[in-house]
């Protein structure tokens, strides 16, 4: 409408009279640009993800996506995502108005989740439609991560990314991103799994998905969907931990894969887990395994949880190797006298660009330092700054994961 007015004005004092009305009348049909319509047309690059990567025009987003979720609509009104109703002995929590009525009073939380998932939904979908054989991991991960940035409207502690972009190629499982300098190309052969996190007042949105390019891996892919399908429906108060695992491997197990003429079982990545999250601490202390046995803790109301699979055609044991990338402050960080300036400086930076929130050495790097709302877009960026990283690791402060 503001373009529209603006371009009024133009022409009426570019002309009068009927000279000037039909100028007026061509420069609002360039105006009015065609606005997307119904559920979207673009089909995933990769294999067996489904549905339509701009699926979210129906909401009145452009594609690609730029306007803020918010702005979509209204402030208690997000999209209710997919609900698991319970089963067995929970089942009285579907029926019982009392507890019902105890899930309403929790709404202003739920609010706060749904509008971080639509932003990572959005931004999900967005990168399906460009991830693709011969895009950079570096490249790649940016354009998420900026994309993130943009539809939750980053504001510091407040909105923003939940973690590092992972980007956990062919042999390794999981907590890699590229650090700077890293030229890994993304082949037609390979299998990826990309994990990125939205938060809104702490509140993290932890969500995966496998990217594969060639049909012969799909029996992967499926066993790894269905297992955390299976998790998924499996957890709920007073669920066991170790019944979660128990379930997860049962499914993930019972698939094969056939590659280059040799049958390969699938199997759970034993000593990778899901784990519970708290308000601005992605590993809140539970672990939910995907094998049986473990721990038969039980899962408490109120808690949220990652339910994670691991499915792999290697010995599903995984090890510590590669150059680290991921890094997280302490949540129960101890008090240490720092004598080395440059680890005071760079603690100072981390806990006001990134609190309790995993960070990377590539958002270190910006210009922004991980955060244009804190620092605006220049300037802060750290440099010769891994002696002082090393050593707030070394006190325990900050931990490399």
């Amino acid at each position: 409408d503001d373009a529209e007015a603006n371009d009024d004005a133009d022409a009426g004092d570019a002309a009068e009279g009927a000279e000037g009305e039909a100028k007026k009348k061509k420069k609002k049909k360039r105006s009015k640009k065609k606005k997307p319509t119904g559920t979207g047309s673009k089909e995933p690059l990769s294999r067996l993800l489904g549905g339509f990567t701009d699926s979210y025009v129906r909401y009145g987003q452009t594609e690609p996506p730029t306007i803020p979720v918010s702005k979509l609509f209204k402030a208690d009104a997000f999209p209710v995502g997919e609900i698991q109703d319970y089963e067995g002995g929970n089942a009285k929590r579907v029926t019982d108005a009392e507890k019902r009525s105890a899930d309403r009073m929790q709404e202003g939380l739920w609010n706060k989740v749904r509008h971080a998932s639509e932003v990572h939904r959005q931004v999900r979908r967005y990168a399906q439609s460009f991830i693709k054989p011969g895009l950079s991991l570096t490249e790649m991960c940016e354009k998420i991560e900026q994309k993130n940035r943009d539809l939750v409207e980053e504001s510091g502690l407040q909105a923003g990314i939940g973690f590092p972009t992972g980007c956990s190629i062919n042999h390794i499982a999981a907590h890699f991103t590229p650090n700077t300098g890293d030229t890994t190309i993304i082949q037609q052969g390979d299998v990826m799994s990309v994990d990125f996190g939205t938060q809104i007042e702490g509140r993290i949105i932890d969500c995966a998905w496998t990217v594969a390019f060639d049909p012969k891996y799909d029996k992967l892919l499926e066993a790894v969907k269905e297992a955390t399908n299976t998790g998924i429906k499996t957890a709920g108060i007073d669920v066991r931990l170790c019944d979660v695992g128990e379930a997860v491997e049962e499914v993930m197990e019972s698939y094969e894969v056939e590659l280059d003429g040799k049958t390969y079982p699938v199997k759970c990545v034993r000593n990778l887990n899901g784990h519970s999250m708290g308000p601005y601490q992605i590993h809140a202390g539970k672990s939910v395994p995907i094998v049986k046995g473990g721990d038969a803790t039980r899962m408490e109301e109120g808690e949220f949880y990652a339910i994670e699979t691991f499915g792999s055609t290697g010995r599903g044991h995984v090890v510590e190797d590669l150059e680290c990338s991921h890094y997280m402050k302490n949540f129960h960080a101890p008090h240490v006298p720092l004598r080395m300036p440059r680890a005071k400086k760079l603690l100072s930076h981390i806990n006001k660009t990134f609190g309790t929130l995993a960070f990377c050495r590539r958002w270190l790097e910006r210009p922004d330092g991980g955060s244009a709302a804190v620092h605006g877009s220049n300037g802060a960026a750290q440099e010769k700054y891994l002696g002082a990283l090393k050593n707030l690791c070394d006190v325990g402060i900050v931990q490399p994961y």
